[in-house]
């Protein structure tokens, strides 16, 4: 599976104290009350050093979301057991990555106050983070056809199928469990998920 490379450079390295100041701004007060004045003055940089890097807010949160999401997709990749398959690996990673970001502060705090910032990737184009995500799975899903775990297909195809599938749940998991009912809460649903992702994919 071909690694996602992340910037170690002392610009990626002011970049992510950036990034990091700008997540916690929105955290605090959300995207439209977040100012670049508040995000330099967090960073501990001049506000005309933030606009020779980013126009303005939007910009900056689209690099906090593309670092944010590829680190929770990247992060539920399971470790290799002995007799793991390659559909396995695809399975468990993407159940994982929506309970993962089900749980993540940020995730949460844009869909319940500036849920409008993910509509763009879900209508009208893909996005950094989509990008990233569709090569690591079509990555696996090769994996899986050469061990023989996962029906031969398009891998890029597939890929962007069983990406469709998992953006719903993670998109619009809670508007659909009762986490009173144990047979409706978000872990029976990620159940579903994991038998709709085998039946997908199992040759």
């Amino acid at each position: 599976m071909t690694p996602i490379r992340h910037n170690s450079s002392p610009a990626g390295a002011d970049n992510d104290a950036v990034l990091d100041a700008v997540r916690d701004c929105v955290l605090a007060v959300g995207v439209r009350r977040t100012t670049l004045t508040d995000v330099a003055r967090r960073a501990g940089l001049s506000r005309m050093t933030l606009y020779r890097r980013w126009p303005d807010v939007r910009s900056l949160v689209g690099d906090l979301m593309t670092r944010e999401w590829i680190a929770v997709a990247t992060g539920a990749i399971p470790g290799r057991r002995p007799g793991m398959s390659g559909r396995d690996v695809i399975t468990e990673g993407l159940v994982a990555a929506v309970r993962a970001f089900d749980a993540h502060p940020l995730f949460r705090k844009i869909l319940d106050v500036d849920p409008e910032l993910l509509l763009p990737y879900v209508l009208d184009r893909r996005g950094a983070s989509q990008e990233a995500l569709l090569e690591l799975l079509a990555d696996a899903l090769r994996e899986g056809h050469t061990d023989g775990s996962v029906r031969a297909g398009h891998a890029e195809r597939q890929a962007r199928s069983v990406l469709l599938i998992v953006q719903s749940f993670t998109l619009s998991l809670r508007t659909m469990t009762d986490e009173d009912d144990p047979e409706l809460a978000s872990e029976a649903f990620l159940g579903e998920l994991r038998d709709i992702l085998e039946r997908t994919l199992t040759p």
